[in-house]
């Protein structure tokens, strides 16, 4: 028998970020090649930075790969909002991946997960918010930081009304949502 091209965790996370990032995902972002940017980016992401049990330290992490993310991006299709939310589902994805919890320690920093935005994520927290108490959804595009936050926030509160992680929400906002 031979040796495999690499090594199995390798492997589950190339695939992970394969998985993670379609057509669908990236669908009105302004340009091609988003896909593939994204899912070879991922690929080989250190996630060992986002092993911590420390928020502050997970949030470093969070920004720096998103800022490192939006570089590799075609440059029509740059934005913040677009590298976060590529870079969250991904983070949500190898969270639930066995293998790469257990080979990265990601576990522990399940209270710091983001929930990855999108139009049908934000309505639904919008719905759940109740009217007026978050701003107009900027589109993935237009996400900025400080929007991010508002949005994350109010994912946060949430959560914690639900008794789950943030970064569980997905499976009920988005997949509701739809």
């Amino acid at each position: 028998m031979s040796q495999p091209p690499m090594p199995l965790i390798q492997a589950i996370q190339r695939r992970a970020a394969v998985v993670a990032i379609g057509p669908s995902t990236v669908r009105g972002q302004g340009a091609s090649g988003i896909v593939k940017a994204v899912s070879e980016f991922l690929a080989v992401l250190s996630l060992r930075p986002f092993a911590v049990s420390e928020a502050g330290r997970f949030r470093a992490a969070l920004n720096s790969s998103t800022d490192d993310l939006m570089r590799t991006l075609p440059s029509k299709a740059r934005s913040w909002g677009l590298a976060r939310k590529c870079l969250n589902i991904f983070l949500h994805d190898a969270y639930y991946n066995s293998y790469l919890v257990r080979e990265f320690g990601l576990a522990q920093a399940e209270p710091f997960y983001e929930v990855p935005l999108d139009g049908v994520v934000a309505r639904e927290l919008k719905r759940r918010a109740g009217r007026g108490k978050l701003p107009q959804w900027p589109g993935v595009k237009h996400l900025t930081p400080p929007s991010s936050e508002v949005f994350q926030s109010s994912a946060q509160s949430c959560s914690e009304t639900m008794g789950i992680a943030r970064v569980h929400l997905d499976s009920y906002l988005w997949v509701e949502g739809r």
